[in-house]
């Protein structure tokens, strides 16, 4: 099964590479995923579609249409209306995405106790914030990135996500879907609640 939803929100040199497109043998293994929720910014609709082996999706449909209803009529017709003719519309957002998310590394890797590898694609950024671990301000300690996340929503009233049902329990989730007025805002915020951390 390959998720393909961040296909069109890639970075630099990056490339999206379709599972599926690697050999005949793959792709008659392959089921690809994808939707319209992040590159045509319609989170929510809950538009979603699988290709795959013929008999592979009727099963998924038989299971799905007894199971579920479907989506509502405007929401299919929006996701028709983008997938066929709005690939400039998300070429201008994943530019926009792309200016956000060099700003948010930049300030990432320029504070003192932070760092960042820069991400490819989607929209969201990784930093490590390990080294405030066994921190304290105001009686709240800091034990680990869940810590961190509520401190930061506490102090800084900034909301970022632990990744540690990612694999990644050093790392919090900052994403860079709002405007760059208010991730200026946020990033300031949160090195401030940050500076404010004592080991």
């Amino acid at each position: 099964m390959s998720d393909e939803i961040y296909e069109l929100l890639v970075y630099e040199e990056a490339k999206n590479i379709c599972v599926a497109s690697l050999s005949p043998a793959i792709k008659e293994k392959t089921i690809t995923i994808n939707g319209v929720s992040k590159a045509y910014a319609m989170t929510g609709w809950r538009i979603g579609y699988a290709l795959g082996p013929a008999h592979i999706i009727k099963g998924m449909t038989d299971y799905q249409g007894n199971t579920t209803t479907s989506p509502n009529t405007p929401a299919q017709y929006a996701s028709m209306e983008a997938l066929a003719n709005s690939r400039e519309s998300v070429e201008m957002m994943r530019a926009e995405f792309d200016r956000r998310r060099k700003y948010i590394i930049e300030k990432i890797n320029a504070m003192e106790h932070l760092s960042c590898s820069t991400p490819k694609g989607a929209f969201y950024v990784m930093p490590n914030v390990s080294h405030y671990y066994g921190s304290q301000y105001n009686g709240i300690m800091i034990n680990n990135s869940l810590d961190l996340a509520n401190y930061q929503l506490e102090e800084a009233n900034i909301a970022v996500v632990t990744e540690a049902a990612f694999e990644a329990p050093d790392h919090i989730r900052i994403s860079y879907s709002n405007s760059m007025e208010n991730i200026e805002k946020g990033m300031n915020r949160l090195e401030e609640a940050l500076s404010k951390l004592n080991p």
